[in-house]
């Protein structure tokens, strides 16, 4: 039988979680290589945002909590109420509502999401967007392959520090130590430029190491950047005041907006962060704060990529470092829970309007097809046509691979 008649047999027989069981890792692959993105944007919801108050809603439950559901472009999938434009664009976006975690510590959890890997004391592994640049970016970019904007900032461990995160805390503002001090013009830097350099090629000749290597390489990066035509991306100035509006003029629409700007201009990777979902106490009040700056900061990035026709090359990620839990504290709040969470996806050749996986009644746990964050980022590198089988030497001298298991959701592909 064919791949395509594979494909047509699991779509028309079964429903998609039940084809999951059956779907070998082969389909998996041939439905990843029909789809490549060619960038990320990932949303982080630093802190944890509960499952059941955005993407898993259990109305009318004991851990439903004052929230009401709402349906969906999508007949049969419902949202949280405070979601409305998301839920009007939700032929683009599919959720996976089974993800499931062993990671219930913010640090612990942070870093399982943002390099695919659990902790292992000391041993550092590269950041999924250091991976990204390093096999997808240009190397001689002006521009990082991977920006981060208003989120955590993880090391690039053994790849070299030019696929390390850039940092960006003020979307929209002059990006800072980039232009020439006081009193020193274009010639004068130039000058300067060339007698570091002097230095340190005498000082490679006698001291050569990978350090030395690493920095000239991070200030010649610098120096890059610091000349590009390609940092007008940064400066918002120019977008009309209407679609600033729409994205939400609070920093996280800003930031949304920029990674639009910075994936136009070829940057791999752009991560931007919402803080604030650790809501250990008046879980409802923060949520709906919260909820009232994501809805449209990522319904306009979905629509604005979609007109400009980067939505298809682009796949854009929303996810935090765990759930919460359903039922709900004696502070009005809720915990931790790793358990069970929702994360979304749209674009870069995931199929929209899909649900993937089903937690219990009261969502305390996954009853159907747990996906774990080592499988969601096979999927997302499935997209992008990385190998994740691909190895690295480590510092140690020992291989190491992208990512060490996991399997693409084929459903979403």
């Amino acid at each position: 039988m064919s791949a395509l008649d594979r494909r047509t047999v699991l779509r028309i027989g079964l429903g998609t979680t039940a084809a999951a069981a059956f779907v070998p890792p082969l389909l998996a692959r041939e439905a990843a290589a029909m789809a490549k993105a060619k960038a990320v944007i990932m949303l982080f919801m630093d802190g944890g945002p509960s499952q059941i108050d955005t993407f898993d809603p259990k109305p009318g439950k004991s851990t439903g909590g004052s929230f009401q559901a709402i349906d969906s472009a999508v007949r049969g999938v419902r949202v949280c109420e405070h979601l409305p434009k998301l839920a009007s664009r939700f032929n683009d976006l599919s959720i996976i509502r089974s993800m499931t975690s062993k990671e219930g510590d913010h640090r612990r959890g942070k870093y399982l999401v943002h390099t695919g890997h659990r902790p292992q004391g000391a041993f550092e592994r590269p950041a999924v967007g250091c991976f990204v640049g390093h096999e997808m970016g240009r190397q001689d970019s002006a521009l990082p392959n991977y920006i981060s904007v208003l989120a955590p900032v993880f090391s690039a461990a053994f790849l070299k520090a030019r696929h390390a995160p850039y940092p960006v805390r003020e979307p929209g503002q002059p990006i800072h130590n980039i232009r020439y001090p006081r009193g020193v013009d274009s010639g004068r830097f130039a000058d300067r430029t060339n007698l570091l350099r002097e230095l340190e090629d005498e000082f490679q000749k006698l001291h050569a190491t990978a350090y030395g290597r690493g920095r000239r390489e991070a200030y010649l990066q610098a120096d890059k950047l610091m000349h590009t035509p390609d940092l007008r991306a940064f400066s918002l100035k120019n977008e009309d005041d209407t679609l600033r509006d729409a994205y939400g003029r609070n920093k996280f629409g800003q930031g949304c907006l920029l990674a639009r700007r910075l994936i136009e201009r070829g940057v791999k990777f752009v991560e931007v962060g919402l803080g604030g979902w650790d809501t250990h106490q008046n879980n409802f009040k923060q949520t709906r704060s919260l909820l009232n700056v994501l809805d449209p900061a990522f319904s306009t990035l979905i629509k604005d990529l979609k007109q400009r026709g980067l939505l298809k090359d682009t796949l854009v990620v929303w996810l935090g470092e765990f759930g919460r839990t359903p039922r709900i504290n004696r502070y009005n709040g809720r915990d931790h829970w790793p358990n069970c969470f929702s994360t979304v996806l749209a674009g870069g050749g995931v199929q929209g309007g899909r649900v993937v996986g089903r937690t219990d009644p009261l969502g305390m746990a996954v009853r159907e097809r747990p996906v774990t964050v080592q499988d969601f980022y096979a999927t997302m590198y499935a997209c992008l046509g990385v190998d994740i089988k691909k190895k690295f030497p480590g510092e140690s001298g020992r291989p190491i691979q992208i990512l060490e298991k996991g399997e693409p959701v084929a459903e979403l592909l």
